[in-house]
């Protein structure tokens, strides 16, 4: 689904930013106001130009997106945020990420630590700091309203504690929180980076995302969905049992590669019993590579058992 209608009328287009040459990986949203337009996540850094290609097909180019709205500031999500600003974009961000966008030193020594110094390029790109002048931060019911255009913030951690969903009328934006289901998939799976994965807080976000009664829910990664129901049933499904996974196998590795091989072959074969077309696969883990989910389940356990 290219575009889709909110219940008033306004128009979301989604922009498919064709993340390491591969499409319905990242999306990121465009919403018209009467003054521009504003954009529900930038990107990464690797992705500026197909970025600026889509805008240049709908008519618009970078000076055009006055607001900029991210859910949290992980960098497929928040890479490009600087970039947008430097043509004068408002970036819109949680409390708790603002600081990491205006000096994104920590953040990318963290990601760096994680993918390897030599990946960082060419996944994500460059990562520009946001001037702080132009850096708003959103608390849970704050209101983005410009040009006829009204979205409101949804403070949701459990996959980052950093973590914003937008709900415009009945469209809601859920980032990573509302979990990874490709196209024409009815799998969900949950994305659980360290070091701020809290699944008993991730379950209570999507308490709030339910309590909104949107119709339609559209992750990043990737695209608009009508059935926020099952949706949101099967992802927290996903995360249960990863985590009753964690609590039996954790223990048992030997070793961190051997917990990560572990996990990835189990999330393969219940993503399997879950209908994944197995050709989606790899698509899955470009953009939620298993192995980092289970750095991040082992961080949780860890603390969980007082390791």
């Amino acid at each position: 689904m290219e575009s889709i209608r909110s219940r008033t009328g306004v128009e979301v287009e989604v922009m498919d930013l064709h993340f390491q040459g591969k499409a319905g990986l990242i999306a990121s949203y465009l919403i018209r106001h009467e003054h521009g337009a504003m954009i529900i996540e930038s990107g990464p850094g690797s992705t500026v130009a197909a970025l600026e290609l889509e805008l240049r097909k709908r008519g618009l180019a970078p000076h055009d997106v006055t607001h900029v709205l991210i859910s949290h500031i992980h960098l497929d999500h928040a890479g490009a945020a600087g970039h947008l600003a430097s043509y004068g974009a408002q970036i819109y961000v949680h409390p708790n990420g603002a600081r990491h966008l205006a000096e994104p030193d920590k953040l990318l020594q963290s990601a760096a630590r994680i993918y390897g110094e030599e990946n960082m390029g060419p996944l994500w790109g460059e990562f520009k700091a946001v001037p702080e002048k132009q850096i708003t931060t959103l608390d849970d019911g704050d209101e983005i309203a410009v040009g006829g255009v009204g979205v409101i913030a949804l403070d949701t951690p459990g996959h980052a504690e950093h973590h914003l969903c937008y709900l415009l009328d009945d469209i809601c934006f859920t980032g990573d929180v509302g979990g990874v289901r490709l196209q024409g998939s009815s799998t969900v799976i949950p994305p659980m980076p360290p070091p701020e994965f809290i699944p008993e807080r991730w379950l209570k976000s999507l308490r709030h995302i339910e309590d909104q009664q949107p119709e339609y829910l559209a992750p990043t990664h990737y695209g608009i969905f009508l059935d926020p129901a099952e949706h949101l049933a099967e992802l927290r499904e996903g995360i249960d049992a990863a985590v009753s996974w964690a609590d039996s196998e954790v223990s048992k590795a030997d070793s961190v590669e051997e917990l990560q091989e572990n996990y990835s072959n189990w999330l393969y074969e219940w993503a399997l019993e879950r209908n994944l077309d197995k050709r989606d696969w790899p698509g899955h883990e470009l953009i939620n590579p298993s192995w980092m989910s289970a750095l991040g389940l082992r961080r949780y356990w860890k603390k969980k058992n007082g390791k």
